[in-house]
């Protein structure tokens, strides 16, 4: 019997150990979901590099002083918010620059890769705008936080926002050391006591993919209290599909700064 225990436990700790290993290898491919570029959107398409990456993207409602960079999420399509960003802000001009690996963009997506290419965008977009505003959604609520921290941004607006991917992750998957395991961890709440901008922060009643308390936690490490904003019968996915989410975006970012 001692034996078969024995064999029993040692089969156990392998399992664990694969299981393990498997997520530690595949944790990216659980974190980003980059799609083909399917169409490009009505507006006027360029290129930016960073890196040594040329990646491509769009301007919708050029030619305005007021720009806002849109950070999308993790499976977001970006370029397919254009007609969203034309008719919620026509005085804005709005930059749609999908991730590296997304829509057609080379590289593969990391967070430090992430990281540098929204800084180099910002750069490009304030070189043409003296009002720029970031704008970041799930996943990229993490980027713009960081970009808000790095840079002079006259407004931030973060939709579904997150205090870390570990902390998320560690929650979905309990029984694995994820803290220890993650390379990209987007520990938003370490940088958000250096948020010095005003911010709207804009939360689906019924998130099934970023639980209440995490976005609190974030809120909760902001020295400046940012204007929060609830989003009644909607979910992580179909907040952007409410028109209180438009509205309240259009008069944050029509506010002056």
């Amino acid at each position: 019997m001692k034996k078969v225990l024995g064999w029993i436990l040692a089969l156990a700790c392998l399992a664990y150990l694969s299981a393990t290993a498997w997520l530690y290898y595949s944790q990216r491919s659980l974190l980003y979901f980059p799609r083909p570029l399917v169409a490009s959107p009505q507006g006027d398409g360029f290129d930016i590099q960073s890196q040594g990456l040329k990646r491509h993207g769009w301007v919708i409602n050029p030619g305005q002083r007021q720009a806002l960079l849109y950070l999308g999420g993790s499976g977001e399509s970006v370029e397919r918010d254009a007609d969203f960003f034309r008719n919620t802000m026509p005085g804005v001009t709005v930059y749609l620059i999908p991730y590296r690996g997304y829509s057609g963009n080379p590289g593969s997506p990391t967070e430090a890769g992430l990281f540098a290419d929204a800084l180099t965008d910002y750069d490009y977009i304030a070189a043409r705008h003296p009002i720029v505003d970031v704008m970041g959604r799930s996943l990229g609520t993490g980027i713009a936080v960081y970009v808000a921290v790095h840079r002079k941004v006259d407004r931030l607006v973060l939709t579904t926002p997150y205090d870390s991917i570990v902390n998320l992750g560690q929650d979905q998957y309990p029984y694995f050391p994820v803290r220890w395991l993650m390379k990209d961890k987007f520990e938003s709440w370490r940088r958000a006591p250096q948020i010095a901008v005003n911010t709207l922060v804009l939360i689906a009643s019924d998130d099934q993919v970023v639980p209440r308390a995490n976005t609190d936690n974030l809120i909760s490490h902001m020295k400046m209290p940012p204007e929060v904003v609830v989003i009644d019968h909607a979910a992580h996915n179909t907040i952007v599909e409410k028109a209180e989410y438009a509205n309240a975006i259009r008069a944050f970012v029509s506010a002056s700064p």
